[in-house]
């Protein structure tokens, strides 16, 4: 017997809405279940790859329901980023139009497909009722001390104007999206000081019982929390001092040089200093070592770069001059890589 798609699946699709069988509210008798699934961006239509992600979580809410529990299931677009404003330039629309465009086109599709959302949750991160709260964190945040304000270097595509995540610099060093190569650019940015919390988490992790060891493991990796010394360093016949990290503050009595990163600030302060020739080597050097990926300069066996800047620094112990150099290589004082 043929199905008739067309038929049958609005027919009952309109019976669930009427019923409000999707809908949920509080009720203490019954154990809670909050199932959550990632935003899709409105920046199209939903693809293949939505209904495969989306059709789990929906198996998951359904199947709680008959076991008895209370599933908040609610959906989202997340609809306040580069990927929605990119699309918009790309079709020369005013972002907010074609946004909510999509907002509304992508509804009726994942309505089409019969998820078991509780559709009076939506949520949608370019409304003000939402993006309020996280304006409204930030600033509890900030009170406490909790972010800053600092220069550091981002992957930069200049085709779509907007910063890239490690992830999104593919192949050899360009844009996932449109293919340009990725630089680095300095930017002034936020940052949330997670590190006050670096312990807490660790301890956490305890908790989480029946969670696969080695996720634990991966969490506990990405926290990474050392203990060691900051100390600084001064620059010969500057006035200039760098600030390193070690968790073997003995070993410093055998430091034979210093390596900074080639999108460090001080790249471009010995290069005007020196002048001339050498000025302009040590920038494209940099130049040509910030347009390699973060995956591609932390590689295990790849041969390390570097050139002599010059300068020297001044060890903080013995007072001993070694040599000062901008490499591509992982060392503690800075983050590098080649």
């Amino acid at each position: 017997m043929s199905y008739d798609f067309a038929a049958i699946e609005p027919k009952w699709q309109k019976n669930w809405a009427d019923a409000k069988i999707f809908e949920v509210e509080a009720d203490s008798s019954k154990e809670k279940f909050y199932c959550l699934e990632m935003f899709p961006y409105p920046s199209g239509a939903l693809h293949m790859g939505h209904l495969r992600n989306y059709s789990i979580g929906d198996l998951l809410a359904r199947f709680l329901r008959m076991q008895g529990y209370n599933v908040l299931y609610p959906i989202g677009f997340d609809a306040f980023g580069m990927p929605a404003e990119n699309a918009a330039i790309k079709k020369k629309l005013p972002p907010a139009e074609w946004t909510w465009g999509n907002i509304e086109y992508m509804t009726n599709q994942l309505k089409r497909s019969g998820f078991s959302y509780d559709w009076r949750r939506r949520v949608e991160t370019c409304n003000v009722n939402y993006y309020k709260w996280n304006q409204w964190l930030f600033l509890q945040f900030y009170k406490k001390g909790l972010v800053y304000r600092k220069h550091a270097p981002v992957n930069w595509c200049s085709s779509c104007k907007t910063v890239l995540a490690n992830e999104q610099v593919v192949g050899e060093g360009v844009c996932w999206r449109c293919g340009t190569p990725v630089t680095k650019r300095g930017l002034d940015q936020w940052f949330i000081r997670i590190t006050d919390y670096a312990q807490e988490l660790l301890d956490c992790l305890d908790d989480l019982k029946g969670w696969p060891e080695r996720v634990v493991t991966m969490q506990r990796n990405w926290i990474g929390r050392s203990e060691g010394v900051h100390f600084k360093m001064d620059v010969a016949d500057t006035d200039l001092s760098i600030e390193a990290f070690t968790t073997r503050i003995d070993t410093i009595f055998g430091v034979t040089f210093v390596a900074m990163a080639a999108e460090h600030p001080f790249v471009e302060d010995f290069a005007n200093r020196i002048g001339g020739a050498k000025a302009e080597e040590l920038r494209d050097f940099a130049k040509r070592m910030s347009a390699r990926s973060s995956i591609e300069r932390t590689a295990v066996g790849t041969d390390k770069q570097g050139i002599d800047t010059g300068f020297f620094a001044i060890n903080p112990v013995n007072g001993k001059r070694f040599r000062y150099g901008s490499l591509t290589t992982s060392l503690p004082i800075t983050e590098l890589g080649q």
